[in-house]
């Protein structure tokens, strides 16, 4: 895959989430024809994982999507595989940690400078998606550096 292709996607997961999809959809989206798995099935699989895991301001979702993707890429599909597994958590905890040092946490709220936030008092209604709401949020950018780190990763396995 050439650099103008994995660009190409990065740009397509901004371009979701400016759609109106959350974070983690808009970054495994993004990937999924990689992993025969079609965009439709790929945000509704993500889609729960929006707003820090079900608006709880867990994990941040597009950080969420880099994992979904890394399972996609390297997950073992035999219980036993001890081998797979640990190599598949390698991968995440490398990209994961990554996304940390790029953007100063992996965890939703704060990223988005709620200190104190209380996760269990979180609405569920999402947010509307207004020119306000772009301008005040960091997501799109999140998202970004999720899709990009994701892409580097593919470039640097295929070398």
């Amino acid at each position: 895959m050439t650099d103008q292709e994995l660009d190409e996607r990065v740009s397509r997961a901004v371009e979701n989430f400016m759609a109106g999809y959350g974070c983690c959809q808009s970054v495994v989206a993004a990937f999924s024809d990689l992993y025969g798995l079609d965009e439709t099935m790929a945000k509704r699989i993500a889609a729960g994982f929006g707003g820090g895991v079900g608006r709880m301001r867990m994990m941040c979702g597009a950080v969420s999507g880099i994992v979904m993707l890394v399972g996609l890429d390297c997950g073992q599909t035999e219980g036993s595989d001890r081998e797979g597994k640990s190599a598949c958590y390698k991968v995440v905890q490398q990209l994961l940690e990554q996304s940390r040092q790029e953007n100063g946490s992996i965890i939703c709220a704060e990223i988005l400078g709620l200190q104190g936030h209380d996760k269990a008092h979180s609405s569920y209604v999402a947010s509307p998606r207004t020119a306000e709401y772009y301008k005040t949020r960091p997501c799109a950018a999140k998202v970004e550096s999720a899709a990009r780190i994701f892409a580097h990763y593919l470039k640097q396995k295929a070398e």
